[in-house]
């Protein structure tokens, strides 16, 4: 080599591709701030991004082998992390000493605790920004070899793509046009790149690739056509019962606090009609048991909800009087294994697939179906004491399950001080209970969603609570279990449930009754106090949400304006009256929901829509092996025989044969003949033409023969598929690995595979 050529990048065109490289990696990393703000993090990460491929450039114009390229890198990232993150700590500020390797971990840690525990979008610490400048320094170092060393775009493209998906996943949001032209440009502009960085004397690019880069752009530029502009014009899938289009967001009824903080974006989960002049709360489930903490959903026997034995009816002492209601709700995007209705429920029909009523808690719930696309109605029956009732009736020492009065051993004493406290003055059970509600939902309280992460008493346990009790700032949950666990510490039996909070009103009706819109930020938890004679009896502690319970006295008449429901706190079903305008509490909303159960009436047209997709995108490989075998065989008999020999070259690596650079064409063709079988005529025929190309003048291409060497190939490309069994076969027409893999390349010679 002279020293002309050692100062030469090794392929030409490198400058363009590491420039097509670093486009790629801003289009990926662009995405990360919807879920962390912008900030210095994203400077640091693209001048990292530019320190390693100008070290891998410069690395590579020496020749040097890939391993040390890829060394080299490696230190830029190491001093660069240790610089920018971990001076403190390191040697002159570069070399990284025992004690930066400790502060490692802690890092990790803190960041992901800040992902677990925050709100999108999220604040750029210094934990989260070394965990994201530090992945895209590892990033870049893994294009960089894939896409130069390993001459595998495509893989590299894949790659880039699943990242910046990743936070559309975890915040999603409308689709950001721009930033998928974005990507999809630099992608384009990625493979182009490394196509005209291959080792090729201009003359011959210019006669094997003319129009191809034509044809490759415009095939781009229909594909993002047809993505932005013509998909959303198609029909939109309609997610009901056994379509399978989407889980949707579900219920977590474990009370993992926090969870609730990882989904901004709302949307309507179903929408009720009731006959009832108040619309009822919607339960899910029910938490009975605590041992110290977490509440755990009952697991009570259930029976079908079509049995006579299923839900039954409300058995209350005869004096107190009791209202039936019907509630019809149609679940648009739920998938969960509990079926939401009102309490208590004592009728529930319309329900697809194998579904079973809980008689302990009137709930309603499926081992195998989910609410996604349910339409279905609620038969209940509200009781309705008098204020002197309720006064009269007991909760204290009622005989219930015990786990409604269990508590933990170790369980702090503030819980049973602060409960005696606020009910010293209170001469009833009823009252007391009334007195805490009171309390909760005074100006002592305040509901917040960040306070308890800010704090640090994430969660539902007797710590957490105490906590709570102390800081007096959180959301339902705190509220619900603290008053459920003083209940208890007063000797009577309580539980917390989890459903959703009374629906919006919208402007529709259907047969004269309002239709009211429940969102996925309306999932709540509230209380319940088992009382004699009454029954369960719901309480909204929660401050600044829904309506205190509370019951009027005999001598108001029910059904006026101050009667109220005792079993379900609620909203008035006026447009007026809000339901609560920081009701954004949410409980974890992943889905815990099976597929959705069969039945139901399924639009086939957004469903075969769905399903001719899927055909497409899997046919797309196949699509892209047969033209460029296509175009090979058509330059085979324009005269190039490099085409030819490549052809069969792709269709060896399909069916994975080890195409190595180091094995001359003839020994090549040798193997091809001995150990898998293909004609030795044909195969002669291909290999004269490359030979005769390769020792002829430089610069000449064409040689010749008719259609005689593209016949020859594909005699060969044929017995090379007929080699190998059935399931190989399939796979090299379905996902054919020359698509990704290149003759000569670093993994086209390490998967030797022999034929049958």
């Amino acid at each position: 080599m002279s020293s002309a050529d050692a100062g030469r990048p090794a392929r030409r065109g490198g400058l363009l591709l590491v420039g097509a490289i670093l486009a790629a990696l801003m289009a990926a990393i662009l995405p990360v701030t919807r879920v962390i703000e912008s900030g210095v993090w994203l400077v640091g990460a693209l001048v990292l991004a530019v320190l390693i491929l100008a070290a891998g450039y410069n690395a590579r114009r020496f020749h040097l082998p890939a391993i040390a390229v890829t060394l080299i890198e490696a230190a830029v990232w190491v001093v660069f992390m240790t610089v920018v993150y971990l001076r403190d700590t390191a040697l002159l500020w570069v070399v990284p000493t025992l004690d930066s390797i400790r502060t490692v971990p802690a890092l990790l840690d803190t960041a992901m605790e800040e992902i677990t525990l925050g709100a999108a979008p999220l604040e750029p610490t210094a934990a989260l920004a070394f965990v994201v400048v530090g992945a895209m320094g590892l990033l870049t170092i893994i294009v960089d070899h894939v896409v130069v060393t390993a001459r595998m775009p495509l893989l590299a493209a894949v790659g880039i793509v699943t990242v910046s998906l990743i936070p559309a996943i975890a915040v999603p949001s409308e689709v950001d046009v721009v930033g998928f032209v974005f990507l999809a440009v630099t992608i384009l502009f990625l493979l182009r790149a490394e196509t005209r960085s291959r080792e090729k004397p201009l003359e011959q690019e210019a006669e094997r690739t003319a129009g191809v880069p034509a044809t490759a752009i415009g095939i781009g530029a229909i594909a993002v056509v047809v993505a932005v502009v013509a998909t959303p014009m198609l029909p939109q899938p309609v997610a009901r019962a056994g379509a399978g289009v989407g889980p949707g967001p579900g219920i977590d009824a474990t009370l993992q606090l926090g969870d609730d903080l990882r989904r901004p974006q709302e949307i309507e989960v179903m929408r009720v009609r009731t006959d009832s002049p108040t619309v009822p709360y919607l339960r899910a489930t029910t938490l009975s048991r605590f041992e110290g903490g977490v509440w755990e959903p009952d697991r009570a026997q259930s029976v079908s909800v079509d049995s006579e034995r299923a839900l039954g009816d409300v058995a209350v002492d005869p004096d107190i009087r009791v209202t039936e209601y019907l509630s019809s709700l149609d679940v648009v995007n739920l998938a969960s294994p509990w079926a939401p209705v009102p309490f208590p429920a004592v009728e529930v029909t319309g329900l697809e697939g194998t579904w079973g009523a809980v008689p302990y808690n009137r709930t309603v719930v499926s081992r195998s179906g989910s609410t996604q696309g349910q339409d279905y109605d609620v038969r209940y029956t509200v009781p309705r004491p008098s204020l002197e009732q309720a006064r009269a009736s007991t909760a204290s020492g009622v005989p219930v399950r015990d786990e409604t009065t269990e508590l933990p051993v170790d369980m702090p004493p503030i819980i049973g001080e602060l409960a005696a406290e606020v009910t010293a003055g209170a001469a009833n059970d009823y009252d007391r209970l009334v007195a805490l509600q009171r309390w909760f939902r005074s100006g002592d309280f305040q509901y917040s969603l960040d306070a308890p992460v800010e704090e640090g008493f994430d969660g539902s346990g007797a710590e957490a609570v105490a906590q709570f009790l102390e800081v007096r700032e959180g959301y339902c949950v705190h509220f619900a279990s603290a008053f459920a666990l003083m209940a208890r510490t007063l000797h009577m039996p309580s539980r917390i449930v989890v459903g959703y909070l009374p629906g919006e009103p919208t402007t529709d009706s259907v047969n004269g009754q309002p239709v009211y819109s429940v969102s996925s930020s309306q999932l709540h938890a509230w209380p319940e106090v088992y009382f004699s004679g009454i029954g369960w009896i719901s309480f909204e502690p929660t401050s600044g949400l829904g309506v205190p319970t509370s019951f009027s006295p005999a001598s108001v008449s029910l059904g006026q304006p101050g009667e109220s429901d005792p079993a379900a706190p609620r909203s008035t079903p006026t447009p007026t009256a809000p339901v609560g305008s920081d009701a954004t509490d949410r409980i974890d909303e992943r889905g815990t929901g099976t597929a959705a159960s069969s039945g139901g009436a399924v639009d086939p047209v957004p469903l075969f829509g769905v399903l001719l997709l899927v055909v497409v995108v899997c046919a797309l490989p196949f699509l892209a092996r047969e033209l460029r075998r296509r175009q090979q065989d058509a330059a085979a008999r324009r005269g190039d025989a490099a085409a030819s020999w490549q052809s069969v070259q792709d269709a060896a690596i399909d069916v994975g044969i080890p195409v190595p650079a180091s094995e001359s064409p003839r020994a090549f063709a040798r193997r091809l003949v001995v150990e898998h079988g293909v004609p030795a005529n044909e195969m002669n025929t291909v290999l004269v033409a490359i030979e005769r190309v390769s020792y002829s003048r430089a610069g000449t291409r064409s040689y010749w023969m008719g259609d005689d060497a593209a016949s020859a190939a594909a005699t060969v490309r044929s017995a090379l598929l007929a080699s190998v069994p059935p399931a190989r076969r399939i796979l090299a027409l379905a996902a054919p690995r020359s698509l990704v893999i290149r003759p000569g390349s670093v993994y086209a010679g390490s998967v030797p595979v022999r034929a049958r």
